[in-house]
């Protein structure tokens, strides 16, 4: 009976000890199972450019892949101004990533929200703020265009190419005018004073023959008087 009575007592014990630690092992997998299955630090968020459109982007890279809803919301001065959208994401080791169409502004602040049955209900930390520069603006500004002469201003001629040919003068330039006194017909008058070769001259000689006939008419005249009163004596 004594040898009954120890082995009973042997085993209660052990059944004991081992309750315990199958207990422990029990939670200490719960507690590892909860803090494994979901958590806030495993979502992070960023803002994106897809070709020229603004985009949002939240990965999950939750190795149990616990079903999480991802809400995004634009704030300003810590208020919720315009809800962007909402989408369901499944996490894995590698990593889900979903993408949000946003059209967003620079330094623009976002907050994304994260629940997940009842393993997360918060939002990520910190709050998304965009770049300081907005998508589609990386391309030069186009070179200013010259600005054209107005018509008040005058216009400056074209330099001329060195080696290029002096422009020639026109022939009216270089030609000069043909004396038309030789070929055009002059008056009747003109032409027999040119033909005995009198000159611009001719009126004055002929005024001073004319004074020369009254002189020598008005000698004759005299002495055939003074011979007349000579015969009458």
């Amino acid at each position: 009976m004594a040898v009954l009575s120890v082995s009973r007592r042997t085993v209660a014990r052990s059944a004991r000890a081992l309750g315990v630690v199958s207990a422990s092992v029990a939670l200490a997998l719960g507690v590892a199972g909860t803090a494994a299955a979901c958590d806030i630090s495993e979502f992070s968020a960023a803002a994106k450019c897809d070709g020229d459109n603004g985009v949002i982007t939240v990965t999950d890279v939750d190795p149990a892949g616990i079903p999480a809803t991802v809400s995004v919301f634009l704030q300003n001065n810590g208020a919720d101004i315009k809800k962007v959208g909402e989408q369901v994401v499944k996490g894995t080791r590698e990593g889900t990533t979903i993408t949000f169409e946003e059209e967003w502004k620079p330094n623009a602040e976002y907050r994304v929200h994260v629940k997940a049955k009842s393993y997360v209900d918060e939002d990520i930390k910190p709050n998304l703020t965009t770049p300081a520069t907005a998508c589609g603006t990386d391309e030069e500004p186009p070179a200013p265009e010259e600005p054209e002469p107005s018509a008040s201003e005058p216009s400056s001629p074209p330099a001329e190419e060195p080696g290029a040919p002096a422009p020639s003068p026109s022939e009216s330039e270089s030609t000069p005018p043909a004396d038309t006194s030789s070929n055009a017909p002059s008056p009747a008058g003109e032409s027999s004073l040119a033909e005995t070769g009198a000159g611009s001259n001719t009126g004055l000689i002929v005024g001073v023959a004319a004074a020369l006939v009254a002189v020598g008419g008005g000698a004759v005249f005299y002495g055939m008087r003074r011979r007349g009163a000579n015969s009458e004596r």
